[in-house]
């Protein structure tokens, strides 16, 4: 069995592993457009990621709720835009 301070620790790692990805992934969309695979490869395992991190804060993935990879696209898109 896990004690709160195991469960604690391994959330915390998860969200850093998560942030992590995220960051990897915002940076190949903004500094390295045409990357379609290095997007997808770090998306699915920043889609991992999440839903490890939400399984372990004992939340529920909802069938019609965006991947965050699907979500980071948007916003990198939008971010493009404004700062072209």
């Amino acid at each position: 069995m896990t004690t709160a301070p195991d469960a604690a620790q391994e959330i915390t790692r998860a969200e850093q592993d998560y942030e992590r990805l995220r960051a990897a992934y915002l940076q190949i969309a903004l500094q390295e457009p045409g990357h379609e695979v290095g997007l997808a490869m770090v998306g699915a395992d920043m889609d991992r990621a999440h839903a490890r991190l939400q399984r372990l804060a004992g939340l529920s993935v909802l069938p019609f709720t965006h991947e965050p990879s699907a979500v980071m696209r948007r916003e990198a898109e939008r971010m493009a835009r404004e700062g072209a």
